[in-house]
């Protein structure tokens, strides 16, 4: 495997840091300000795409800053699972630069200097974890991401806002300071080194099974933003925010570092060969089945469509965790796949909200009788990103599904695989009526009322364009899989797979 030292992975970070100081410096100037915003994300995603070709030919790009200790350094590597995650979020950036500028200047809304500052720093700490080279820089970059995403889901500054963000860092930082550390500090102790091994850095550990697990139950419900039940409530309370920090949360930062984050403990920390020995891999399937399984059935029952959009997120995440711990290709190379098509479908759907609410001012799903002869395009672009929740063609989300039901089978588990076509008919079930709702159901006298001072009901361009091509992107994936499938196999083979 080559390695190469390459300044360009900080340079991917540094990036959206620089466009945040810039930003708060043109508060005055708005529209430069926020050219900024998407000058910078274009460039981020460059920078990260210009690191595809050696990760493709089975290389890495390494750079080492400091040493805080033997065996723990402040390092970055770039090697096939950082570059999914680094490509979705940095490509879904430059389209949320420009949702967002469409949505809040068409809601007038405050501190928007603040907003996409910190914007910015998060998408910096999200591409920062993306290529950590070892725990310490990861964890680094993984609480950086709860600390500036903070003033984001508080935006509103309301009783609900500031309710939903304590939840919000209560859960994420409280899980971070007991779990998290003491895995850390474990992990240090028995291994001597924080560093990612292709096959796990317990290999010859000298320490007892049940340690081996109790530290990995300890990454598990550390790492709180990958929202496994009961450690997922802060999730929903955090819909409190605008719909662009909303899609940030769920599809682009925020809850994909949660499951990176799980992926890197499961296939570089304790390595498949350890997690099939301790049983590890068939415990945490059962239990992302069950979250699953729960959240779909919770998302069913929700009238407000964030919140559905909220709980489906939790379900989908345990998708990706599923298809790690399930420990055979096919459902690995699923898992991994699903964290881009999860990413451009359910970002299409918190954007197609976002168009609806700034349209309309309707956040419930049964006042949207009649919304898509309004609103044509936002509401088909609802209907695709349907699809690729629910796994159909030709959407990405059957591509990942369909690996991920194809692994469930050659693992020989009949039980996880009733799980996936459950779920699968639970999502036909909570997103489908939408669409039909918008399209087919005639509006009620009573909906003309509800309109903010009577406005006629259409969609913002700044606000349409961003959510048209994410969906596009979601059906360009599931005709042209290869890159993300490519560099799941390699995540495979580095694995042991």
């Amino acid at each position: 495997m080559e390695l190469l030292l390459s300044i360009r992975p900080l340079l991917a970070v540094l990036v959206s840091l620089m466009a945040a100081v810039l930003i708060l410096c043109l508060r005055r100037r708005a529209n430069l300000r926020d050219t900024v915003s998407v000058v910078a994300a274009v460039v981020k995603f460059l920078i990260v795409i210009s690191l595809a070709p050696l990760v493709m030919a089975g290389g890495t790009h390494d750079l080492t800053l400091f040493e805080v200790l033997p065996g723990v350094a402040f390092s970055f590597r770039v090697d096939a699972l950082g570059m999914v995650f680094a490509t979705v979020s940095s490509l879904l950036w430059i389209l949320a630069a420009l949702y967002s500028i469409g949505y809040m200047r068409s809601q007038n809304e405050h501190a928007q200097t603040r907003f996409f500052a910190a914007f910015a720093v998060s998408l910096s700490a999200a591409v920062g974890g993306a290529f950590a080279a070892n725990l310490f820089t990861l964890v680094i970059f993984y609480e950086v991401l709860s600390l500036v995403t903070y003033p984001l889901v508080y935006h509103k500054e309301d009783d609900a806002s500031w309710s939903g963000s304590r939840r919000y860092m209560v859960y994420l930082l409280g899980a971070s300071k007991s779990l998290l550390l003491a895995a850390l500090a474990l992990t240090y102790h028995l291994a001597g080194t924080l560093d990612f091994m292709p096959r796990g850095l317990f290999g010859g550990v000298d320490a007892s099974g049940a340690l081996l697990s109790v530290v990995y139950f300890c990454y598990l419900f550390g790492f709180a933003k990958a929202a496994i039940m009961p450690f997922h409530a802060w999730l929903p309370a955090a819909m409190v925010a605008p719909t662009p920090v909303s899609a940030l949360l769920h599809a682009v930062a925020v809850v994909k570092m949660g499951v990176f984050c799980l992926l890197r403990v499961i296939f570089h920390v304790m390595g498949v060969d350890l997690m099939g020995s301790l049983g590890l891999g068939i415990a945490t399937a059962y239990l992302v089945s069950f979250t699953i399984v729960m959240a779909s059935i919770y998302a069913l029952t929700r009238d407000d469509l964030k919140a559905r959009l909220a709980y489906s997120t939790v379900s989908q995440l345990s998708y990706i965790i599923l298809g790690a711990v399930l420990l055979t290709p096919m459902a690995a190379v699923g898992g991994v796949t699903h964290v881009a098509a999860h990413a451009f479908s359910k970002i299409t759907l918190f954007f197609c909200a976002g168009s609806i609410y700034c349209a309309s001012h309707r956040r419930n799903i049964s006042d949207l009788a009649g919304i898509g002869r309004q609103l044509p395009w936002t509401m088909a672009a609802f209907f695709i990103g349907s699809l690729g929740m629910i796994g159909l063609p030709p959407t990405g989300g059957f591509i990942s599904k369909w690996y991920l039901v194809l692994g469930s089978a050659n693992a020989g588990e009949m039980v996880f695989l009733a799980v996936l076509l459950v779920s699968a008919v639970l999502n036909a079930a909570y997103f489908l009526p939408v669409t039909y709702t918008a399209f087919f159901e005639r509006a009620k006298p009573q909906q003309d009322q509800s309109l903010v001072a009577m406005q006629e009901v259409r969609e913002i361009p700044m606000v349409a364009v961003p959510l048209m091509v994410t969906a596009v992107l979601s059906v360009l994936l599931g005709l042209t899989p290869g890159f993300f499938v490519e560099l799941s196999q390699l995540v495979m083979r580095g694995a042991g797979l």
